[in-house]
């Protein structure tokens, strides 16, 4: 098996692991043994599990599974984490933070970390190397787009930066978006069925997944978004990483499953 999975959460047992008292969600246990089945039955070797912001800032669950599995690397959430403690996540696995910086509302929600924060800590996460990942939409991003070109180390850009797929691959932000991603500033993960959840298929995705292969390759991996929260119904996982594959040609397939994936997580 190889490929990287590089977009998952995992919830429970919360006998062991219980949520954060306030939290803004509860979601259903999904624990690490079910997104390891999955990885085998989609024949990955690796994953990333993105740390859930229903879980605060407590990672017990996180570093359990990263110290019980070398194949998993991890990003936390955090609003002020020191470099020391930093230094010590990321010897465990952990390569990177999440923040958030979205339109509309509820971008800013009870566990999460803000763009302010991201700007706040850049110091601290260049210092212990690790990069910041944000799930951020395309109305935003021009106004933020000279800070992220400014930041010492890469930033991850989740879920194909939210592009509204009825505005169309010129729309403005997602234009920005493009040359974020060829000038090297940034890193892209293919996520596209959030975006997509309105359309009448996935397909109408297609074309931004296209213009992202054409800007940088080399800058892209592949999440599946395990356990899809909040979907109803819930994706086909395996169709997912079918439909990247169907859209992708090869050698690009390994590229982005593979050689990226190695040398963003190490």
């Amino acid at each position: 098996m190889a490929g990287w999975d590089c977009h998952a959460h995992v919830f429970g047992p919360y006998d062991r692991f219980p949520l954060a008292p306030d939290r803004s969600y509860t979601p259903p246990e999904a624990p690490i043994e079910n997104y390891l089945a999955m990885l085998e039955r989609l024949a990955l070797s690796h994953g990333v599990l993105v740390h859930p912001s229903a879980y605060g800032e407590d990672y017990s669950l996180l570093c359990n599974g990263l110290v019980r599995h070398s194949n998993l690397r991890g990003v936390i959430v955090t609003r002020d984490s020191p470099v020391t403690t930093l230094a010590q996540l990321r010897e465990q696995g952990v390569r990177g933070a999440r923040f958030s910086h979205r339109s509309g509302s509820g971008a800013n929600f009870a566990g999460s970390a803000s763009f302010e924060d991201l700007v706040r800590m850049s110091r601290r996460l260049a210092e212990a190397r690790m990069h910041a990942e944000l799930w951020t939409d395309c109305k935003v991003l021009p106004a933020i787009a000279a800070e992220l070109r400014r930041f010492p180390f890469p930033v991850v850009i989740d879920h194909m930066g939210g592009f509204d797929y009825a505005e169309g691959v010129d729309d403005d932000g997602f234009r920005e978006l493009l040359s974020l991603l060829e000038s090297g500033h940034v890193w892209v993960k293919l996520c596209a069925y959030r975006n997509t959840l309105k359309a009448p298929t996935i397909g109408h995705a297609r074309p931004f997944h296209d213009k992202m292969l054409e800007a940088n390759p080399s800058q892209l991996v592949w999440g599946s978004d395990w356990p899809h929260l909040n979907v109803k119904p819930a994706p086909d996982t395996d169709q997912l990483l079918r439909t990247f594959k169907e859209w992708t040609p090869e050698p690009l397939v390994s590229k982005i499953l593979i050689d990226n994936p190695s040398r963003l997580y190490n």
